[in-house]
C-alpha cells in the first residue's frame, strides 16, 4: 500500500474514485484501439474527405443533443445508469460496424449518430461523477492520472491495432480490432454495477444555466473557452490520422504515430499532475496553447512522416500542460457557480454544448472550404485558422478570478 501511496502522492484513493479511473482507462484503451482506425476504415472505402467530415459532423451534432437528453435523465434517474447507457451505445456502434462490414461507408450518418449518442451519455455521466467523486484537492490528481491511463491506452491501442491489421487480411484485422473494442466496453458496463448509485432529484434547469452566463463572468469565460477548444478539435480529430495514412499507406505507421504520441503524453501527464501548482495554471494553459499552435506549421508545409511524428511529440507535451489545469479550473468555476450542488448536471451539459458547437463550426467551415476551393489550397489555411482555438483559450481563462473559499 505504501508503494501505491508513493506513486499516487498524498491522495486518498476511494473505491468509487478507483472504479471511475478504471472505467475511464478501459474507455481510453477501447477508443485508442479503434477510433483512429474507424476513420481510416471509412476513408479507405469512400476515398472522400467530405464523406469523412460528414461522418464526424453527425457525431458532433448528435453528441450535444444527447447531452441535453442525458442531463434530464441524470436529474430524474441516476448518473450511473446514464453512464451505463452511454457505454451500451458505444458497444452498439461497434456491433453495427462489424455487421455492415465493407458497406460501412453507406451508413456514415447512422454510425456517426450512434457514436455521438454513446459519447453524449457516457461523457455527461462521467463528468458529473468526476465532479461528485473528486474534491478541489484531488482534481488535478484525477485529471492527471486519467490522462496517464489514456496515454497508456494510447500507447498500447494504436500499435496493437496497427500490428493486427497489418498481419491479418485487411477486413479480418479491422474486424478483430473492432471486436476487441466491443469486449472492453462490455467489461466497462460490468464494472459500472459496482459504482455507488447516485440518484438525483429536482427540476432540470438547462436554460437557466445558459442564461447564467449573463450573471457570472467566470462561467461566461469558461463556456467561451470551450467553444474555441472545439474549434480546433472538430477537424483535427480526423484529418491528422488521414495525413499519416496518406504519407505512409500503412496502418502500422499510424499505430507507431499513436505509440510515440501517447508515450510522451504519458510522461507529460504524470509530470504535470504531480508538479503543477494552482498558481501556475494559467501560465501552463498559455504555454500549452502556444505549443499546439506552433505544431500546426509542421503539417501545412512539405508534409512527411517524420514531420508528423515530430507533431505527435509536440502535442503530447502540450495537451497535458493545457488540459490538466484547464479541466481543474473548469470544475472549480462550476463548483462556485450559482446553486452548483443542485445544478452540476446542467453546468456540465451547457459546457459540452459550447464545446460541441465549436466542433460543429469547425467541420462546417471545413466542408464549405473544400467545396469552394481545392483541398490542396483550402486545408493548410484552414488548419492554421482552426488550430488557433487552443491558444485562444488562454485569453478567456486569464479573466477568471476565483476568490478563496
Amino acid at each position: 500500500m505504501s508503494k501505491v501511496n508513493k506513486l499516487l502522492g498524498d491522495i486518498e484513493l476511494t473505491k468509487d474514485l478507483a472504479l471511475l479511473l478504471i472505467i475511464g482507462g478501459l474507455y481510453s484503451l477501447s477508443i485508442a484501439l479503434s477510433n483512429t482506425f474507424v476513420n481510416i476504415y471509412l476513408w479507405k472505402q469512400s476515398g472522400e474527405l467530405a464523406d469523412l467530415a460528414m461522418y464526424n459532423l453527425s457525431i458532433v451534432v448528435a453528441q450535444p443533443l444527447t447531452f441535453i437528453l442525458a442531463g434530464r435523465w441524470a436529474k430524474k434517474v441516476d448518473r450511473v445508469i446514464v453512464l451505463r447507457i452511454g457505454v451500451i451505445f458505444l458497444a452498439l456502434f461497434y456491433v453495427t460496424v462489424l455487421f455492415v462490414g465493407t458497406k460501412a461507408s453507406d451508413f456514415l450518418l447512422l454510425l456517426g449518430v450512434l457514436l455521438g449518442m454513446g459519447y453524449g451519455f457516457y461523457w455527461l455521466a462521467y463528468n458529473v461523477l468526476t465532479f461528485e467523486i473528486t474534491e478541489p484537492e484531488t482534481r488535478d490528481f484525477f485529471n492527471g492520472f486519467l490522462g496517464i491511463l489514456g496515454s497508456v491506452g494510447g500507447m498500447i491501442g494504436p500499435i496493437a491495432a496497427g500490428f493486427i491489421i497489418s498481419k491479418l487480411e485487411k477486413l479480418t484485422g479491422y474486424t478483430v480490432v473492432f471486436g476487441l473494442s466491443l469486449g472492453l466496453f462490455s467489461i466497462a458496463v460490468l464494472l459500472s454495477f459496482f459504482l455507488k448509485r447516485r440518484p438525483a432529484h429536482g427540476k432540470y434547469w438547462f436554460r437557466r444555466i445558459i442564461t447564467e452566463r449573463k450573471h457570472d463572468k467566470n462561467w461566461r469565460m469558461v463556456t467561451n473557452a470551450h467553444f474555441f477548444q472545439g474549434l480546433r478539435e472538430g477537424v483535427f480529430v480526423f484529418i491528422v490520422s488521414v495525413f499519416v495514412f496518406i504519407a505512409t499507406d500503412s496502418e502500422m505507421a499510424l499505430g507507431t504515430y499513436g505509440l510515440i504520441n501517447s508515450g510522451i503524453s504519458f510522461l507529460a501527464y504524470y509530470f504535470v499532475s504531480r508538479t503543477l501548482k494552482k498558481e501556475y495554471r494559467k501560465q501552463a494553459i498559455l504555454v500549452g496553447g502556444l505549443i499546439l499552435f506552433l505544431a500546426i506549421f509542421l503539417l501545412v508545409f512539405d508534409l512527411s512522416y517524420f514531420r508528423l511524428l515530430l507533431y505527435a511529440a509536440m502535442i503530447a507535451v502540450a495537451y497535458p500542460l493545457l488540459l490538466v489545469p484547464y479541466a481543474s479550473m473548469t470544475y472549480d468555476v462550476i463548483g462556485r457557480g450559482w446553486k452548483a450542488a443542485e445544478m452540476r448536471v446542467e453546468y456540465i451539459v451547457v459546457r459540452e454544448l459550447f464545446l460541441n458547437l465549436g466542433r460543429v463550426a469547425s467541420i462546417v467551415l471545413f466542408l464549405i472550404a473544400i467545396q469552394l476551393f481545392s483541398e490542396k489550397q483550402a486545408i493548410p489555411i484552414l488548419l492554421i485558422i482552426l488550430g488557433s482555438g487552443h491558444t485562444l483559450i488562454y485569453f478567456f481563462i486569464r479573466k477568471i478570478h476565483l476568490k478563496a473559499a
